[in-house]
């Protein structure tokens, strides 16, 4: 199997999504826009709704399990059931609503809490950028915040798809970043080398063909220089089939510079 082709199936997972945020900041409209490219007009307080969609991502199959989440304070005892099996976190406030944007820092602290994490994938997003007439956000306090929070800032119009897909899209890339710092250094190569390394010199041995497997290397290759060397390099490939032992001098000649690799 190519790598490409290796790379690509590493990225054919789910990604557990969680949209939060204040009440009536269009969290909805968002997410069913992205899901089903309709927008929402009627305001419907959501309790907890899931979605799921499948997209290619930066040409890897990805599939989004959504989670649209309450955002009345009466519901507040749910979140953190949601925050502890989501791995990327839409922040979302209302341009338009003050209050909503000041909510954000309590999400975001409410967050890192549950995770019990210093940083954690997250995307904040300024809906309702078509009503430019109604802002009480400004752009440059949008992003004054996301730098606060580290986090990257998006403004986006559920009403108009401006910056839908590509908010859920970012965040999906922010979650695959991170699951790859997260994901720890993988060794089975030099664990692989050095067991199937042993388990022949432990035959070898079985087979009384040497004692002390390093020292007899090292004899038997002294031995096979004085009688085979110096000889043309063009009759090099000769010289080995002269050699009554030459495959099993090469063996060990192999098995030598593979275990010196490994104690080194």
């Amino acid at each position: 199997m190519s790598r490409n082709a290796n790379d690509n199936n590493s990225h054919n997972q789910s990604y557990k999504l969680v949209v939060v945020g204040g009440g009536g900041v269009g969290k909805s409209a968002l997410t069913i826009q992205f899901i089903q490219s309709y927008f929402v007009t009627d305001y419907d307080p959501t309790i907890e709704d899931s979605y799921t969609k499948q997209c290619v991502i930066d040409e890897h199959v990805a599939r989004l399990d959504i989670l649209d989440t309450a955002g009345q304070e009466e519901f507040s005892a749910m979140r953190e059931q949601y925050m502890r099996s989501g791995e990327g976190f839409l922040l979302v406030f209302s341009v338009i609503d003050r209050s909503s944007f000041e909510e954000i820092d309590k999400f975001h602290r409410q967050i890192l809490r549950v995770k019990d994490r210093d940083e954690f994938p997250m995307l904040l997003v300024g809906n309702k950028s078509d009503l430019d007439s109604q802002r009480l956000v400004t752009t440059s306090e949008g992003q004054e915040l996301a730098n606060k929070l580290k986090i990257q800032y998006k403004e986006a119009s559920a009403k108009h798809r401006s910056n839908v897909d590509q908010s859920f899209y970012e965040l999906v890339r922010i979650v695959r970043k991170f699951q790859e710092l997260e994901r720890p250094l993988a060794k089975p190569n030099n664990h692989k080398r050095r067991r199937t390394v042993f388990k022949i010199l432990y035959c070898l041995k079985k087979l009384s063909l040497i004692c002390d497997p390093f020292s007899a290397v090292d004899k038997a290759l002294s031995t096979h220089r004085r009688q085979h060397q110096p000889y043309d390099k063009a009759d090099s490939s000769s010289a080995r089939e002269d050699t009554g032992n030459s495959d099993e001098l090469q063996l060990i000649l192999q098995l030598k510079t593979v275990s010196d690799a490994e104690i080194s």
